[in-house]
Formats: C-alpha cells, structure tokens, sequence
C-alpha cells in the first residue's frame, strides 16, 4: 500500500481564523513526506468542538494551503473514498468504536466536577507529577476534544469514579451531574519509534491514567476520534508538532485494543518566537492571511521554512515541487527551530 499522509486539519488557526506559519510548517512537511514517497495526501477537517469550530475555518485552510502550493488527493472539497472528511459528519463511528468498548466493560463513567479535577491536579503538582492546567471555562472536560498541546493535557486521573460503588455513581448523578466516558487504562508500556525523535516510551497508566473518550455533553474526544478516522481512513503516517508527541501512546494503545494497525509517526520540531515561546497567534508576521493581502510571495515562505527544515543550504524562494526529490526528516534537529522577528527579509 503507498504510505497515505494526513494533515491534521484543525491547526488552531489565528484570531482572524487563518493559518499560521507554524500550521504551514507541518503541512509542508507532511506534504513532502507524502509525496516524495508516492503517497496520498488526506486532508481532514478536525472540527469536534462546535464552540471553537467555525465553517469560515475550514475555508480559510483550504485557501492558505492551496496559496503555499499544496495539493490534496483527498479531502472536504475534493471528496475521496473515505469521506467525509469532517469530523462534524463522522460522529456516528465514533459513537460506534465507543459501544464496542462499552460491550468489552472497558468503560466507566466520570461525573466529577472540574473543582474536583483542578484539586487532583493541585495534589500531582505537589508530588511532582502535574501536567498541565485544566481550563478555567467550559465543562469539566471541555479540552479534550482538541489536541493537547504540551503542557495542556489534563492531570493523570486518580481514577475516583471507577472505584465508586453502583449507589454511589447513581447519587452523583441523582444531584445533576453529567458524566463523561473515561477509558481503563491498564499497566501497559507503549514503545514506538518515531521518525524523527527516534524511540519513545511511556507507562500509560502511570503517566496518562485513564483518558476521556465522550464528554458529559456527549461529545467526543480528540483521542477517540483520531484512532477512529486514521484506521477508517487507512492513514499510515501521521505528520504533526513534536508539542502531541504525549498523545501518541494513547492513540497507539486505542489502535491496539481494537486491533488496528498504527501508523507511524513523525513529530516535526516546533517554531518558535525567539523567547522560546511557540509562535503566537496574534503575532501579526506569521499570519498567512496577513501575509497573503500584504503581498507577500508563497515561494519566500516555503523557501525559509525550507531552509529551517535542513532542505535548503540557504533561505531562497521556492516551491514545494522543488522539494520533492530526496526529501528526508533526517536534517531536522531534534528541539525547536527559532523564527527570527524579521525573517522574512531574511529570504527576501
């Protein structure tokens, strides 16, 4: 089978809801890793959250990308045989994956509060084992239908809601509160390596704990969904931001329990302004739309991420079709790329 390669198609766009550069990196190389191997490019729309999630989104990708010169095989407006390619419209797989875990008791509901979550992060943080905030607005487990970026994944659980009693679960719930759909992680090791990291490890109960699949509201989480659409899809390498190397043992982990095949990862260095901060979204000269109404050529930005990437011995304008030929993650370093506040002179 050619490798397929996805584009994860929700990339936290700008406040104006356009692309960014640190978006752009990702695709092009996903892109250039597809094609430079005969593969097909699937371009999916990850649009779960309908809070965060705004149809002119979806278009203003589409736009930004085809303007940087990348193509798609596969995708929302160019359909495919394994559409759609919006999440929004896939709801009723996940749904499905979700009975099969519940028929296998490998589910168990969690009713508590985000008070209760915020203390059980509290307490790892003074043990040494905090993972990130829990978000201050929105259900308990409002973030987890989103990526979580490094340092924004939830707490390990401590588990509280498996140990309950059957009278104890029915009285949370007696009192209102919605449940979500938490996983039973096992003491499993999940080891993989990655294309350009090399070998990754993690003790997913130890360090994940069991993980939510559904939200109190009924929607589902990013974990569920990715598994779900890369297997219906028959994606065998995903390319994406080094910030998701985390979620990568839980989804491998989902694949393995439904007895999927994984495809391979490779998790691309970050950008990053030059106090080490990952690119902001308000930072006006790494907006694509800003950029594209400025002006601005698409060649001068894929020739200076190009040259970040190793690819180019020197920043020059080009495109991604000069590219192709002998790509390799290889020359990517292993830690974050720096953009420079006036880079785009840099190419010129």
């Amino acid at each position: 089978m050619n490798p397929s390669c996805q584009i994860r198609g929700r990339f936290a766009p700008s406040p104006s809801g356009r692309m960014h550069l640190g978006n752009a990196w990702t695709a092009l190389l996903a892109w250039l890793s597809a094609r430079s191997r005969g593969g097909a490019m699937i371009l999916r729309m990850e649009d779960l959250d309908p809070d965060r999630c705004k149809p002119h989104f979806a278009r203003h990708i589409l736009e930004d990308l085809s303007w940087l010169g990348l193509d798609w095989d596969e995708g929302p407006d160019v359909g495919g045989p394994h559409g759609p390619y919006t999440q929004d419209e896939r709801r009723d797989l996940y749904q499905r994956c979700l009975d099969e875990l519940a028929a296998r008791g490998m589910v168990y509901p969690c009713t508590c509060t985000r008070a209760e979550l915020r203390a059980a992060q509290a307490s790892q943080a003074d043990a040494g084992a905090g993972s990130g905030d829990v978000a201050d607005d929105g259900a308990p487990h409002s973030g987890v239908t989103q990526a979580p970026h490094a340092g924004e994944a939830e707490p390990v659980y401590a588990g509280t809601c498996l140990r309950l009693t059957p009278e104890e679960r029915s009285a949370r719930q007696g009192r209102g509160r919605g449940a979500a759909l938490r996983l039973v992680v096992p003491r499993v090791r999940i080891s993989f390596t990655d294309r350009v990291l090399g070998p990754q490890s993690q003790e997913l109960a130890e360090e994940c704990g069991d993980f939510v699949l559904r939200r109190s509201d009924g929607v589902h989480a990013y974990q569920l969904a990715v598994v779900a659409d890369d297997a219906n899809q028959q994606i065998t390498e995903v390319v994406r931001g080094a910030d998701l190397l985390s979620s990568t043992a839980r989804q491998i982990h989902l694949f393995h329990t439904f007895g999927w095949r994984a495809p391979d990862y490779a998790h691309v260095p970050l950008l990053v302004d030059p106090d080490g901060r990952r690119l902001s979204k308000r930072r006006g000269d790494v907006d694509l739309g800003q950029l594209r109404d400025a002006g601005a050529s698409p060649q001068a930005i894929v020739g200076y991420l190009a040259w970040k990437a190793g690819l180019l011995d020197a920043p020059r304008r080009a495109a991604p079709q000069d590219l192709v030929d002998g790509f390799s993650f290889a020359p990517l370093p292993a830690g974050p790329l720096v953009v420079e506040h006036n880079w785009m002179e840099v190419v010129g």
